[in-house]
């Protein structure tokens, strides 16, 4: 049997009007199972934080590793997403990605593109895996350097074009682009044809919901991966949280045809 990649698993997801990635930022095992019971029929994708597992002292990462079993005893086949953004030169990455995608085993990671290609190698290389590259962050101060013009133009398109042409040639690479910049969004979906994008923002950091759909939808009606985490794990009812944020981004396919 053909190992899915994180492509397959997503598209899995997609077609069945899928969208929602929970991001699961606790470190704490019993309320992250209670998010996933309660969620997992909804969703396209999960989104642990490794920084809220390395805060807690001496079984954080345990508890992780315990928080993605149980995912995978729950849906085999949910794309797990490990938000860690990483980057660093090549032999540190190599550890990076023995403990990410072997030790974890998880489907998907963040990861910084400021030191290039070539140090990106050792992700970029596993090429059942899912390299997302930071182009346009959801926070506040992110065009500090991201908007910064080089050759005519802001240097996230200058990453986006990067990861498009020289970077995806497994096929393996999709982007960040914040929900709180909808018409950045709709710039790098032109670039990156119909690569998934990972949008977080929607919820706590106010991103909108319709603008994200209108324009980060690729020529599939497709390629979104749509995180929230507050605006869900924190709800008074997450599953009626993830159930409204569903129901939105169903309502908002049908606008968008």
């Amino acid at each position: 049997m053909v190992k899915q990649t994180f492509l397959d698993k997503l598209k899995a997801g997609w077609n069945k009007k899928k969208f929602i990635c929970v991001g699961l930022d606790n470190a704490d095992l019993q309320f992250n199972k209670t998010i996933v019971d309660l969620t997992f029929d909804l969703v396209v994708a999960y989104k642990p934080n490794i920084a809220f597992y390395e805060a807690v002292e001496n079984k954080g990462l345990q508890t992780l590793k315990e928080i993605i079993d149980y995912i995978r005893e729950k849906s085999p086949d949910m794309p797990i997403i490990l938000d860690a953004k990483r980057g660093d030169i090549g032999n540190t990455n190599e550890a990076y990605v023995k403990t990410i995608f072997d030790n974890l085993d998880v489907d998907a990671v963040t990861v910084h593109p400021y030191l290039g290609k070539e140090s990106l190698e050792p992700f970029l290389k596993r090429t059942d895996k899912g390299i997302i590259v930071l182009v346009k962050t959801s926070n506040k101060g992110a065009g500090e350097f991201q908007d910064l013009m080089v050759e005519g133009k802001p240097f996230y398109q200058i990453v986006a074009e990067h990861v498009t042409k020289a970077w995806n040639t497994n096929g393996n690479c999709a982007v960040v682009v914040g929900a709180t910049y909808p018409e950045e969004l709709k710039k790098v979906r032109k670039i990156v044809g119909d690569m998934p994008i990972l949008v977080p923002g929607i919820g706590a950091q106010g991103g909108d919901l319709e603008a994200t759909i209108k324009n980060g939808l690729n020529s599939q009606k497709q390629g979104l991966i749509i995180s929230s985490s507050r605006g869900i794990i924190f709800a008074p009812n997450p599953r009626e949280a993830t159930l409204k944020l569903h129901q939105d981004i169903v309502s908002s396919l049908q606008e968008a045809k």
